[in-house]
């Protein structure tokens, strides 16, 4: 029986493996340091559609069917998909598996959102309600800065603490089955995040959001388990920056707990930062899906790695809440990966 552990974390007696994962991304990630480990790189931002939001919708589509097929299944083998993104109503999933025929789980985490996806579909499977689930994310630069700050065409001055939105799609099929090779890379256990509001209102400082957030379910996660962040070969963070990163490993300190040689931030590893003018680096759901499916994942399965937490980190916010001058809460979710 997985078991509740501590007050805010589940541990998986028979952890569901990830059996297929895949990325697709966009233009300027495919010009970055983790372009090799993305399945599909596309030159094309709309991804041969008429829109920026078909294009990612097109993008999830991709990524759901190669996920599947990597994992030697059929759509007919998927009891549910849980997917989300960026975009007012999901559309951009909700559109991108509309004719897969499959049940589907829609979610908003803003860019925790893979984390919360890979929380729940390892729950579903872990508890028997399904034997394959797919859990997909996405996010895009030029959707994203549509909706939530200025149009593209505008050319706004961007401040030194933004991140750039990733152009990118993750999909993951967890399952109960047990791979018959070594190595592969199971889910042992979560931590669910909670939201933690420190009163920040700066839409353009998203680290600063979201840092204490994923400070809160690192903490809670090394707490609940009894653990040390020793314990991790990595402590990855979903899309930080550099200035989230900073705040993040400050407000650990201050609890005396000390990450700084396992913590890794895929925002600021998916991009040049300084060449390719991304400042604090990179954000979105997007961000830290494909780096897991492309770059995390590999690292793991050559054995680089044994044991990572994956903790992607959102902001909660909207245009209406921003305008009306609400403060921008952030949230985490804690998924532990582990090579077996």
């Amino acid at each position: 029986m997985s078991e509740k552990i501590g007050e805010q974390s589940i541990k998986f007696s028979e952890p569901p493996y990830i059996i297929g994962a895949a990325s697709i991304c966009g233009p300027k990630e495919a010009e970055g340091p983790l372009a090799r480990y993305f399945d599909i790189l596309s030159e094309d931002p709309t991804f041969g559609k008429n829109s920026w939001e078909e294009g990612e919708s097109e993008m999830v589509r991709q990524a759901v069917l190669l996920a599947i097929q990597k994992a030697n299944k059929r759509k007919e083998d998927i009891r549910y998909i849980f997917a989300g993104d960026l975009l007012g109503q999901l559309i951009a999933s909700t559109f991108g598996v509309k004719d897969m025929d499959i049940p589907v789980f829609g979610l908003y985490g803003a860019c925790s959102t893979c984390g919360e996806s890979l929380s729940l579909a390892a729950m579903t499977v872990a508890a028997g309600y399904a034997d394959h689930v797919v859990a997909a994310t996405s996010s895009h630069y030029g959707s994203a800065e549509k909706q939530f700050r200025f149009p593209l065409e505008y050319g706004n001055q961007r401040p030194l603490s933004t991140t750039w939105t990733v152009t990118g799609s993750g999909a993951f099929v967890i399952s109960n089955q047990i791979p018959d090779n070594e190595g592969e890379v199971c889910i042992t256990g979560i931590t669910t995040g909670k939201i933690v509001d420190y009163g920040v209102k700066d839409s353009l400082n998203m680290g600063a959001c979201m840092a204490p957030a994923a400070a809160d379910v690192i903490y809670q996660n090394l707490t609940d388990f009894k653990i040390k962040p020793g314990y991790y070969d990595r402590i990855i963070t979903g899309d930080l920056g550099k200035v989230g990163k900073r705040i993040l490993l400050d407000l650990l300190d201050s609890n005396h707990v000390d990450i700084s040689k396992e913590h890794m931030d895929c925002g600021i590893e998916i991009f040049y930062n300084k060449e390719q003018d991304t400042h604090s680096g990179g954000s979105g759901c997007g961000c830290s899906a494909i780096t897991l499916a492309g770059y995390i994942l590999k690292q793991m399965y050559q054995g680089d790695w044994k044991r990572v937490l994956f903790v992607p980190t959102g902001a909660l916010l909207s245009t209406v809440s921003f305008n009306e001058g609400q403060n921008i809460p952030g949230i985490a979710h804690a998924v532990m990966l582990e090579r077996r």
